[in-house]
């Protein structure tokens, strides 16, 4: 008898360490805050949320950088425009179509090959656009001289198209000389507008 009771006392210890064990295991798998309750670390656990340190998870924050290409602007989705539609805006540099000279002079000045330039990459860009460029004088000197100056200026300008990669086909030139001013008037205001090579598109 003193047998058996000793038996039991002695599995009832056993069973005991057992489970204090067993608690302190867990305690240590659970560290307390500053609280007393218990932190779980989210890096491990799984969590619905994936917010850690006030942040989206990676997908999440991929989802919001990288839908607009990663500069932050929003692509805006719309039927492109056509090429009449873009020849028939009225700002930008494409709508400016005339180029002006100095007095007897076919050279470009550094703004009009800005000007051309766009024009250039335009017509290069758009093998149904055609540009024909009129080539103007103001009234002092001959008819004859007149219309050489208009050629020249006329041709300036068709060299820079081609350049930019305009074709031959697309650009052709003609000069009017002093017969066909855009300013009516024998002063030098009226003079300076006059001196001029005028783009007039086509599309086929």
């Amino acid at each position: 008898m003193k047998s058996f009771h000793h038996i039991k006392s002695w599995l009832l210890v056993a069973l005991l360490a057992v489970f204090i064990s067993a608690c302190a295991t867990t305690q240590e798998e659970m560290p307390a805050g500053g609280d007393g309750a218990p932190v779980y670390d989210q890096s491990q656990s799984g969590s619905s949320t994936g917010i850690v340190d006030g942040s989206s998870s990676g997908a999440d924050a991929s989802g919001l950088e990288g839908a607009d290409g990663g500069d932050g602007t929003a692509i805006v989705d719309g039927p492109p425009m056509t090429v009449m539609e873009i020849l028939e805006q009225t700002e930008g540099t494409l709508s400016n179509r005339t180029i002006y000279f100095e007095f007897d002079s076919a050279k470009l000045t550094d703004e009009s090959l800005a000007i051309l330039e766009t024009h250039g990459n335009f017509v290069a860009g758009n093998g149904e656009v055609a540009v024909r460029l009129e080539g103007h004088a103001d009234e002092r000197g001959s008819r004859e001289y007149n219309i050489a100056l208009g050629d020249r200026r006329a041709q300036s300008v068709r060299r820079v198209l081609l350049f930019q990669g305009a074709s031959s086909d697309q650009v052709e030139t003609v000069s009017y000389g002093e017969e066909q001013p855009a300013v009516s008037g024998h002063d030098e205001d009226a003079w300076s507008k006059n001196r001029r090579v005028e783009l007039i598109y086509t599309v086929n």
